[in-house]
């Protein structure tokens, strides 16, 4: 799988960003959610390349061979955007074609927010654009609805995830949040998986390991840093209260997914919302008996999505 993949690093907005890239055209900039990697889009890579496209995929500030900077305050969106900013424009390009899933697709939707400019179309996976509410703080709302325990307010605490992370093998955490098949709320996430884990026909040893080889090495506090940037990432946006996306875009999620099944999402990607806010909003596709990693557990049919739509830009 590696060695038909180019790596290397590249400073980026003053990080060292690996980036793993396969192919020769317009570029297509996929960008992985947590706890994942570059590694997660290497199907989408191989596909997009054999169809003509540069298929660019980095290690977002915090995993993998990236830098990843200590303090929770260096993972903004701001910080996040600035880097895929700077990764574009080292990779001598202008605009490109951008995939996003789970924090990968926060991210895409700010960079879309923020640079319109430099994003010739977009295909999101997992998580619907959040318009920002002026009037409840993300971390402060979760714990009212969901409590302490629900994984994003768990997360909060410096150290303690590292912690209850550490208790146990990282290629059996991957396992457990790899083939994670549930759509209601998440709790308890730190704990050992309680029977055997039978990996699903999508995903390999090799995989795992390759997943756990990395955070042993980078550990799992740069992927963490996202969520407990949550709120300063909703002071900090407060001037693009209201800004709606202006590119063409493609979503797609599992019925399975657990943000699908969060409170209020299904009425507000099919009752108007979702369109009133993303105009250029050309498909929604829910796939039938898929989870959250959908770009894993779909592989083909992920990379034909994001190819049909595209080629016709």
């Amino acid at each position: 799988m590696e060695g038909e993949i180019n790596h290397r690093s590249l400073l980026v907005n003053g990080i060292n960003m690996h980036v793993a890239e396969k192919g020769e055209g317009d570029v297509v900039l996929l960008i992985h959610g947590f706890p994942e990697l570059w590694y997660s889009w290497r199907h989408q890579i191989k596909s997009l390349a054999a169809r003509g496209y540069r298929a660019v995929a980095p290690d977002l500030r915090g995993f993998g061979d990236s830098d990843a900077p200590a303090d929770a305050e260096a993972y903004t969106m701001l910080h996040v955007v600035g880097d895929l900013v700077a990764l574009i424009d080292a990779l001598g390009q202008d605009k490109v074609f951008v995939v996003g899933h789970d924090w990968g697709a926060i991210a895409a939707w700010n960079l879309c927010m923020f640079r319109p400019d430099k994003v010739k179309a977009l295909v999101n996976l997992s998580v619907a654009f959040m318009p920002r509410n002026s009037h409840l703080k993300p971390v402060k709302t979760l714990r009212a609805v969901y409590g302490d325990d629900y994984y994003v307010c768990a997360f909060q605490e410096p150290g303690r995830m590292e912690a209850e992370f550490a208790q146990t093998k990282t290629a059996l955490l991957m396992r457990k949040f790899l083939t994670f098949h549930d759509s209601s709320p998440i709790y308890g996430i730190g704990s050992p998986p309680t029977k055997e884990i039978v990996l699903p026909s999508w995903l390999s040893e090799e995989d795992i390991n390759y997943f756990a080889s990395k955070f042993d090495k980078s550990g799992f506090t740069g992927g963490l840093n996202y969520y407990r940037a949550l709120d300063l990432n909703w002071e900090l946006t407060s001037p693009w209260t209201g800004v709606q996306i202006k590119v063409p875009v493609k979503f797609i999620v599992g019925d399975q997914d657990l943000t699908y099944n969060f409170p209020g999402v299904k009425d507000y990607i099919h009752k108007g919302g979702f369109k009133k806010d993303v105009p250029l909003l050309n498909d929604v596709i829910i796939m039938e008996g898929v989870g959250h990693f959908i770009n894993q557990e779909k592989p083909q049919e992920i990379a034909d999505h994001i190819y049909d739509f595209i080629q016709k830009f």
